[in-house]
């Protein structure tokens, strides 16, 4: 399993690296078909936010759906840790999923609490999606885009699929009515889904 440390406006020192491939040992336990594992580490320069100044976001690519996990803390060794605990849970979660799938007993239910709030982090080109970036006519605005290739699938898979990623919403193709979609978290255990009444083709063999 290749492991693809980097850094963002900061650098990534030798030791820090080291403790990183040690630290993501475990995720092997849980993800051997993992190929790779990306580790952004990114500084946040402004003081006023010195307790989060430095973020790690760790993405694991798999045949299956990504799965990342971020965290922010004073120092990227907290931050590591914290991202990792959230990552292995995540992990678990795949596989046990897949044990239910296996034996056609019931899904195990997800902890869908609202996350602790975290910064935006800008994207990062980790496998799941291509980035790019471009003005908006003489404007000042910056406009970013991300391309990803969309599966149809359900709405029970959607919510899975976002609780893996760690995001408040997630943009699919519905399975059963073609339609694009958005699902999102609302409050507690509540989530919801809006649809464009604009149907799209499905392929033949994800029917």
């Amino acid at each position: 399993m290749e492991i693809v440390v980097a850094g963002r406006h900061t650098e990534v020192l030798p030791k820090y690296r080291a403790f990183v491939e040690q630290k993501l040992a475990k995720v092997e336990q849980l993800a051997p078909r993992a190929q790779r594992i990306d580790v952004l580490v990114s500084h946040e320069v402004n003081p006023r936010q010195a307790d989060s100044s430095e973020r790690v976001e760790l993405t694991v690519v798999d045949k299956g759906p990504v799965i990342r996990a971020e965290a922010c803390a004073d120092d990227r060794y907290a931050a590591l840790d914290l991202a990792l605990a959230k990552l292995l849970e995540r992990l678990r979660r795949t596989r046990d999923r897949r044990k239910d799938h296996r034996n056609h007993t019931p899904l195990t239910p997800v902890d869908v609490r609202p996350p602790e709030p975290a910064p935006v982090a800008e994207d990062a080109p980790q496998g799941d999606g291509s980035v790019t970036e471009h003005m908006l006519g003489d404007s000042p605005v910056l406009i970013r885009e991300k391309l990803h290739e969309a599966q149809p699938m359900t709405i029970d898979d959607a919510l899975y699929e976002m609780e893996l990623v760690g995001h408040d919403f997630f943009l699919f193709v519905d399975a059963e009515t073609a339609q694009p979609s958005v699902a999102y978290r609302r409050r507690g255990w509540s989530y919801g889904v809006i649809k464009l009444d604009t149907p799209v083709a499905v392929p033949a063999a994800a029917r």
